[in-house]
């Protein structure tokens, strides 16, 4: 969908708009989430940090929606597909950890990797991995894709938690634990004091194990 306050140009662009090109629109549009969030992209904070006028970008990318597809689509081709080993388990778990280090790499930019449905290569990629590691295990195509679903949810929720969880999920912060432990264990709430110690604390390593472990066990169950 277009921005309505710039309407598209067609045609040739101007001369000194010719060095612009769609990767250089991903790496600007990128910059900004990075720098400022991203509620600040749109074709204007764009068009500013390579210097051209935000109409030229509509030679390159069709509006927001696809200018948003497009940073998803340049940090997910940034993941290597761990190459294929004997083992499902140590499989799964190293595209796992893929799927990790690149929505780290941007945390601003994490709902866009995390939850665009592309039809790109590189946005296809990752699915078509995980695809083929739940064939190798038994699955048929029907069980797979449900599975899969699965998976990719589980994986989802944990990374977006990871970047962008409050303290409602718990801190690494010592005082902050301590304030949040005392706040649990005075509720009155008699599950949440029981718990405390633990809700008051949120390790994303520790976390992200947990989830993985059962997300291993998922795939690598007996039929």
């Amino acid at each position: 969908m277009t921005d309505p306050a710039i309407p598209p140009r067609r045609g040739r662009p101007p001369k000194h708009e010719t060095q612009l090109s769609r990767a250089a629109i991903q790496s600007a549009a990128l910059t900004v989430i990075d720098t400022e969030g991203i509620a600040a992209l749109g074709m204007r904070s764009v068009g500013r940090v390579l210097g051209v006028d935000a109409k030229s970008l509509y030679h390159h990318v069709d509006g927001k929606d696809d200018l948003l597809d497009a940073v998803a689509e340049y940090i997910l081709g940034q993941l290597r597909i761990p190459p294929q080993t004997d083992s499902i388990e140590a499989d799964l778990r190293a595209l796992a950890h893929e799927f990790r280090r690149v929505t780290h790499a941007h945390p601003e930019a994490a709902t866009l990797v995390l939850t665009r449905q592309l039809s790109s290569t590189a946005g296809l990629a990752p699915t078509n991995a995980i695809l083929a590691l739940l064939r190798r295990s038994g699955r048929d195509p029907g069980e797979s894709v449900h599975l899969l679903r699965t998976l990719l949810a589980t994986l989802i929720g944990t990374l977006l938690r990871e970047v962008s969880a409050g303290p409602t999920f718990g801190t690494a912060d010592i005082e902050g634990i301590a304030e949040r432990r005392r706040t649990l264990e005075e509720s009155g709430l008699p599950q949440l004091a029981a718990a405390a110690s633990e809700l008051a604390r949120f390790d994303r390593d520790r976390e992200f194990e947990y989830t993985l472990d059962l997300m291993v066990r998922m795939v690598t169950r007996p039929e």
